[in-house]
């Protein structure tokens, strides 16, 4: 295998960056790809950073092993807690991570008024701060974790009166003050946009950053000589630390496919057996 069909690894905390792989598969059909979703330990959104850091370490740790030539943080919890971290301590492999939308928000609202839907973790980290601090400016952003949003997600419930309970007490007070434009800060959100769109209304906005996460990829393979020139299928391995029958359960509601779906384990929550 030549280093151009070495896979892409993408990681989440569990079903969440599936909406990431959608969109690299959508760009670049022909790239093999290995995809970890860490069940086990889901939600990120709660947990330490310094959790975060060591789940994120071994999980590299077991893509690299897997020959990943790019690897993709799907997760922003992941990406605001460990992507420097990650940066620092693997400095000959590329990271892409995800980071809240909110510059092509700021750009195109009218209202100056824009949601955003996180988990706490996202919210609390810097590379958060950062992206307010450098795009936000004259921008009013209205803040919510959606506590609960991301386990009926993981469990494929995303059309239910719970779930849209849960989007209705985030939404329906941002839309009283008037925002245009909804920021998704979680991969796992974008699974819930058909619900989110009829809660908002056609006259807002919602941003999804998994396009433009995929986009980065891409840029970062052609410009490294790493794109895969094949014209062949790509091939998808997907791993999971959880329960493998309810991710493949969730990948048939949220994707409309079938995969084969393998098991691994944690060993002191460091390593991937």
């Amino acid at each position: 295998m030549t280093n151009q069909e070495h896979p892409i690894g993408v990681f989440d905390s569990g079903v969440g960056g599936l909406s990431v792989l959608r969109e690299i598969c959508k760009l670049m059909p022909a790239e093999n790809i290995i995809y970890f979703g860490d069940q086990g330990h889901v939600p990120y959104g709660p947990r330490s950073m310094e959790q975060i850091q060591n789940f994120s370490e071994g999980i590299t740790k077991f893509l690299l092993r897997l020959d990943s030539k790019i690897i993709v943080v799907a997760c922003n919890t992941a990406s605001a807690a460990a992507l420097k971290y990650l940066r620092e301590t693997f400095p000959n492999i590329q990271f892409v991570g995800m980071e809240p939308a909110v510059k092509p928000a700021a750009e195109k609202t009218q209202t100056g008024r824009v949601g955003v839907l996180a988990t706490p973790a996202t919210f609390q980290g810097a590379l958060y701060a950062s992206v307010v601090e450098r795009f936000g400016a004259g921008v009013e952003l209205f803040q919510h974790t959606c506590p609960g949003l991301v386990t009926q997600i993981e469990a494929g419930d995303l059309e239910s009166p719970k779930t849209r309970a849960i989007l209705e007490e985030a939404l329906l007070p941002m839309l009283e003050k008037n925002i245009d434009t909804v920021v998704l800060g979680c991969t796992h959100y974008p699974f819930v946009i058909p619900l989110i769109e009829r809660i908002v209304g056609e006259n807002v906005r919602v941003i999804d950053p998994a396009p433009s996460v995929a986009k980065q990829a891409k840029r970062l393979l052609e410009a490294g000589g790493m794109l895969n020139p094949s014209t062949a299928q790509s091939n998808i391995q997907i791993f999971t630390s959880g329960d493998v029958k309810i991710v493949e359960s969730v990948l048939t509601k949220l994707l409309n496919e079938t995969a084969d779906v393998k098991s691994v384990t944690w060993k002191n929550d460091r390593e991937i057996q």
